[in-house]
């Protein structure tokens, strides 16, 4: 069923989805993609943006890649976990894109752009995964974000994530921090809230 608020005229014809990835380090053509979460943004029943399901997979880091040890620290991650489920890059890319592209359709939209904090970050380690496996339906725009860390500096006069939503009135823990689905899930309220309320008073 289509929703009763299609996106189409909101974002130039762009879906939101806000995408979150966790890495072997800060250089996406040299370092593992380890961890990928999204979420649609989307219209509720109000006309009010919400966050839509999120979609998550482990990601088997690409042969050759490197893994910085002092990343995995900040993570968590156990890239040797036998309950780590992770996918290979292109099945993982397969698993996220999917549904992105229903909701796009679902609201009418051209594609999708890619929502982050710090959005030049996550689609460049998204862009160098598509480039690796050669996929032919990647939903994104290759090079166009709507950035929370510019929305929130102007909204809160914070720029960090964990500042900017306990700033928005939304908790914060630390001990979830870093994991995919955790830093897509605030964001994606963080970049709702801050839009719902543009004109009002947040």
């Amino acid at each position: 069923m289509p929703p009763k608020f299609p996106l189409n005229d909101r974002f130039r014809g762009f879906l939101p989805v806000v995408v979150d990835v966790e890495t072997g380090g800060f250089d996406c053509m040299r370092h593992a993609l380890l961890e990928i979460a999204a979420a649609p943004i989307e219209f509720d029943e109000n006309g009010q943006l919400a966050v839509g399901q999120i979609h998550s997979t482990h990601v088997i880091p690409f042969e050759g890649s490197e893994i910085d040890p002092k990343s995995l620290e900040v993570t968590g991650i156990d890239i040797s976990h036998p309950f780590r489920d992770a996918k290979q890059e292109r099945a993982a890319l397969d698993h996220i894109f999917a549904p992105i592209r229903q909701a796009a359709k679902r609201n009418n939209c051209t594609r999708a752009i890619l929502v982050g904090h710090n959005a030049s970050f996550d689609l460049g380690f998204l862009n160098a995964a598509v480039a690796r496996v050669g996929h032919k339906r990647n939903p994104f725009h290759p090079f166009s974000t709507l950035d929370t860390v510019t929305l929130a500096a102007m909204a809160y006069g914070q720029t960090v994530l964990s500042k900017a939503v306990m700033a928005a009135g939304m908790t914060w823990n630390n001990g979830d921090a870093h994991s995919a689905v955790y830093d897509t899930e605030r964001t994606a309220q963080l970049f709702c809230k801050i839009v719902n309320g543009w004109g009002k008073a947040l």
